[in-house]
């Protein structure tokens, strides 16, 4: 399992006085409130900020790092990810996972038949989509559904689906 979990990514800037956007990857996006200190990634490394100020603007969560007090610093950021160690996570519901743990998971049927491995999810709002590539590259997307998914081990790294009529 991965060490960092992404929670956000760093979209734009937002005024002239260092303050970012953040898309953000978490259903709790209040979470952002109770934060002191967040890791920014770049593509080689990692840095730790303290978190100044947190406001919600449409969408997206604004944020003031301490240190970072002009636009041409916030352009720096710019791309980059928020990350979190995992260890300060709170545990997630029954039935509830994080994404980075299920991208790469086999998904079969409940006969046995290898569909392919979760590529990518995206959510609809009402629900998850997960989307199964297969060797030859096919796409098939499932709905994270009770009905769909009946069984996620992440121990052995494997999803058990029913396919319901009209679904691939």
């Amino acid at each position: 399992m991965a060490k960092y979990l992404e929670i956000g990514q760093i979209v734009n800037t937002f005024g002239i006085k260092g303050m970012v956007k953040v898309k953000p990857f978490t259903d709790d996006i209040e979470q952002f409130e109770k934060l002191k200190k967040i890791y920014v990634k770049t593509k080689n490394s990692k840095k730790e900020y303290e978190i100044e100020q947190v406001k919600y603007h449409k969408n997206l969560i604004l944020i003031k790092f301490v240190g970072i007090d002009k636009i041409e610093e916030a352009e720096i950021l710019k791309g980059n990810y928020l990350i979190r160690d995992r260890e300060n996570e709170e545990p997630l519901e029954e039935g509830t996972y994080y994404i980075v743990d299920l991208l790469g998971l086999e998904v079969f049927e409940e006969d046995g038949n290898l569909l392919g491995n979760v590529e990518d999810i995206y959510n609809t709002g009402s629900n998850d989509i997960y989307v199964v590539k297969n060797e030859l590259g096919k796409q098939i997307l499932l709905p994270a559904i009770a009905d769909v998914i009946k069984k996620i081990d992440l121990e052995n790294k494997k999803i058990t689906v029913h396919l319901i009529k009209g679904l691939i």
